[in-house]
């Protein structure tokens, strides 16, 4: 049987870039590693922007934008890079102000994520205390697996708890070792038959919000023709792309490093096999982004 075709394979991103107006980008696995930023994307975002595009950094990270903010700095990505960003720890937090609980039961790292729990307008309680769970990871995302969350899961189900993601991404790429997300608690949740609110890519919560964030920084509706969403995963960056209705640009280096790429470069073929039917599309691929 014959291979599908892959898009088309970039070096560099300018001519693709200045077809659109706004980027949509994700942060880790594209502008960074979990360590140090990519000169290539800096470079890239920082010349789109000077030529009067805008970027709104769009990322699953469980915490506040402004600590986002301070990560990239940590990194070594500056502010000139981008114009917003919209994280899904904020999405998370308005969503538990809105509904108004009063008690959660929390899941995820005290000390990683202090900023997000500082910012909670609900008490920390038990869960028999709770009304609805809320996750931003693993307690122990070294040691710890989905499975030793299997009766905590079960309780929160049983007692008919909503469970709030605020990070939807299943795994994390951290200098080319894998870390356990909260989205692999949520899904294990979901499948349990519990009720998941997804803040973040690719649900609706990420782009819309996204979208909001451009319209106001350029003062005027922006066309979804004119917006490009780059991203490392298939399942929330380019699914979250489609789902918008957006042209989306894939960063093959990142989670799908081994699917797609021998040594530094992208493989055609395994590209084509990783974006094959039923994937969500791309209308380019690049190992990384550049200018």
């Amino acid at each position: 049987m014959r291979s599908p075709s892959p898009p088309p394979i970039l070096t560099a991103a300018r001519d693709l870039l200045a077809r659109y107006d706004v980027l949509f980008c994700d942060v880790w696995g594209v502008i960074h590693d979990g360590f140090r930023a990519y000169p290539g994307a800096m470079r890239a975002l920082t010349a789109f922007r000077r030529q009067g595009g805008t970027v709104v950094l769009v990322s699953n990270a469980p915490v506040p934008a402004e600590r986002v903010a301070e990560m990239l700095v940590d990194k070594g990505v500056g502010g000139e890079s981008y114009d917003a960003i919209v994280s899904s720890g904020a999405i998370a937090l308005e969503h538990v102000a809105e509904k108004a609980y009063r008690s959660v039961y929390v899941i995820g790292p005290r000390d990683r994520d202090a900023a997000f729990m500082n910012k909670l307008t609900a008490r920390m309680v038990g869960m028999d205390e709770a009304e609805a769970i809320v996750c931003t990871g693993l307690n122990d995302d070294v040691t710890e697996t989905v499975a030793d969350y299997a009766g905590v899961l079960e309780q929160g189900r049983d007692l008919g708890l909503p469970f709030v993601c605020a990070n939807p991404d299943l795994v994390v790429d951290v200098g080319g070792r894998h870390y356990v997300c909260a989205g692999a608690l949520g899904e294990a949740y979901a499948a349990l038959g519990g009720e998941v609110y997804w803040a973040g890519k690719p649900h609706p919560s990420a782009y819309e919000t996204a979208l909001a964030r451009a319209e106001a920084i350029r003062g005027k509706v922006v066309p979804k023709s004119r917006i490009l969403a780059i991203g490392d995963a298939i399942r929330t960056d380019l699914k979250a792309a489609e789902l918008a209705g957006v042209d989306a640009l894939f960063v093959t280096s990142g989670i799908h490093r081994a699917e797609t790429m021998t040594g530094a470069a992208v493989d055609r073929d395994k590209l084509a096999q990783a974006l094959g039917p039923g994937s969500p599309p791309a209308v380019a691929a690049t190992a990384l982004l550049d200018w």
